[in-house]
């Protein structure tokens, strides 16, 4: 079993990566590149897979990271891919992931001082 510092770090990856693809492009370009939507969606349900698994306790530690909605983004790419806004994708892939990512880091100092973050 994977422990939890595990998981966030693929959290803290994900993060870095929608960053990263966000950060060569515009919000226009973004919204017409299938190429790049599905990268940013493909990382966006390896946060919420992550989250998904990590402990409650972990969890409840930490209320002011939406983890519960962060879950619920996940589960919609997965079971209703079709149905997506890609406009509040982008929001969440500019706005939210970076949050997200400096969320994840302060918890993984406070839980896990001894984890290398590289």
């Amino acid at each position: 079993m994977r422990h939890e510092a595990s998981f966030l770090k693929d959290i803290l990856s994900a993060c870095g990566k929608i960053e990263s693809i966000i950060a060569a492009t515009s919000e226009d370009l973004f919204l017409q590149d299938e190429v790049l939507t599905a990268a940013v969606l493909h990382h966006l349900t390896v946060i919420g897979e992550a989250i998904r698994r990590l402990s409650a306790e972990l969890r409840e530690r930490y209320p002011q990271v939406p983890w519960h909605e962060i879950m619920a983004v996940r589960h919609r790419i997965v079971h209703a891919y079709f149905e997506l806004d890609w406009q509040i994708l982008w929001e969440a892939a500019i706005t939210d992931a970076p949050e997200l990512r400096r969320q994840v880091a302060k918890i993984m100092s406070a839980e896990f001082p001894e984890s290398d973050l590289g």
